[in-house]
């Protein structure tokens, strides 16, 4: 395979300047390398190999370790869950497993993790996720339950001054009473004249339809650089009045969506969906425990967006062993496993998902969480090779950056 022209295929039509970012973050490591390659995953994917009797569900379908965190919900209570469906689809339930237990092999040494210390981590991710589904509830992580690294993170969100969130973000005039976006070049690069049009379009449009429209009203917009695989999609962060300014002013998130990169690899029926949005909005609530804040998706066109509220990348739990013991390592992976349970087990039997009876029988048995075991092993040693091509290529000047 060519993985120059395969990544360049796929990120064609991406923001030049953005795309760059995310090419140069992908030689950092190979942990991002497979963040910022979902699409080369599961092309890779040994699917002959995968457990031949695992149950259809509604999948991330990017699961790895940084896309669980910590968030805001609809009734402003704070929650730790599974926070990115830009690629949710029906698949094989393993297909999320594997591809989790693969970030955890490919980045143990970003935590400071030896190889035999990533096996246990993904032995407990698997039998947390197996005793989750096999006791078939649906539960969910907030802060009054949450414990270790995850309740620390959930308690630092819930005292988090939205003034202070603000003052991080923008800028305020010398008055004191107007806020713009902060641009550093970091998380925000401004917007041409027309993309300033546009987002203010869908965001008014979207505006009129809700009982206080003038909640929305756009201050400021920016583009918005975060994650890696979306790094050059159109991605702003929206400053709307809110409530009041300046403090009580609002971040919005407002992100375009895209086929899922599992697309060409499913052999389940999928929904007709009116739009990439709304798969992506319609599998995140049917997942999640509880919605984000602002959560919906929008449509301009044939163009489709996802608004939420602005997440920060902070609201992750940093891994590290150094500075971590193994124990705590091992709860937070239980954590993200019972979660990935929970989130099955909730939106089973519909539109072609499993039924609760089939996830809880999969749950019981052993002989699958070996064979996953051996198969993230053999996906690991395919994204170190593909990412050891794809530095040598950008060393030749083969991406051109």
């Amino acid at each position: 395979m060519d993985i120059v022209q395969c990544l360049q295929d796929f990120n064609a039509s991406r923001d030049p300047e953005r795309l760059q970012m995310k090419y140069r973050a992908m030689r950092t490591s190979p942990f991002v390398f497979l963040r910022g390659t979902c699409h080369l995953f599961y092309e890779r994917l040994p699917r002959d190999a995968m457990v031949e009797s695992a149950p259809p569900g509604w999948l991330c379908g990017d699961l790895h370790l940084e896309n669980f965190g910590s968030y805001k919900g609809d009734n402003r209570l704070a929650y730790f869950d599974i926070n990115d469906f830009d690629e949710a689809a029906l698949a094989p339930v393993d297909w999320d497993l594997v591809r989790l237990l693969t970030s955890v092999r490919v980045g143990a040494e970003s935590i400071s993790a030896s190889a035999a210390e990533a096996q246990l981590l993904c032995r407990h991710f698997l039998d947390a996720y197996a005793g989750a589904l096999a006791l078939g509830e649906m539960r969910w992580v907030e802060r009054d339950t949450a414990q270790g690294l995850v309740g620390k993170l959930l308690a630092d969100l819930q005292g988090r001054l939205r003034a202070d969130f603000l003052n991080r973000r923008t800028i305020l005039d010398a008055k004191g009473r107007r806020r713009t976006l902060r641009l550093d070049g970091k998380k925000a690069l401004p917007v041409s004249g027309k993309q300033r049009e546009l987002v203010t379009r869908i965001v008014g449009q979207f505006a009129e339809q809700q009982p206080d429209s003038a909640f929305y009203k756009v201050l400021d917009v920016a583009r918005r650089i975060a994650g890696t695989g979306s790094l050059g999609l159109d991605r702003y962060v929206i400053l709307v009045k809110g409530k009041g300014s300046p403090d009580r002013n609002y971040l919005l998130d407002l992100k375009q969506a895209k086929p899922s990169a599992l697309a060409p690899y499913l052999t389940l029926s999928q929904p007709q969906w009116k739009s990439e949005a709304h798969r992506v909005v319609t599998l995140q609530r049917r997942v999640q425990a509880m919605s984000m804040a602002f959560l919906q998706p929008l449509r301009v066109g044939k163009q489709s967006y996802v608004l939420r509220a602005l997440q920060p990348a902070e609201d992750r739990v940093t891994l590290d062993r150094s500075s971590q013991t193994l124990k705590e390592l091992q709860r937070v992976l239980g954590v993200m496993g019972r979660l990935t349970a929970w989130g099955q087990l909730r939106s089973t039997g519909r539109d072609g998902s499993a039924t609760a009876d089939e996830l809880i029988a999969f749950g019981q048995r052993k002989k699958w969480r070996r064979q996953l075991l051996d198969v993230s092993k053999d996906c690991a040693a395919q994204v170190q090779q593909d990412w050891q091509t794809y530095c040598e290529a950008w060393d030749d000047k083969a991406f051109k950056p």
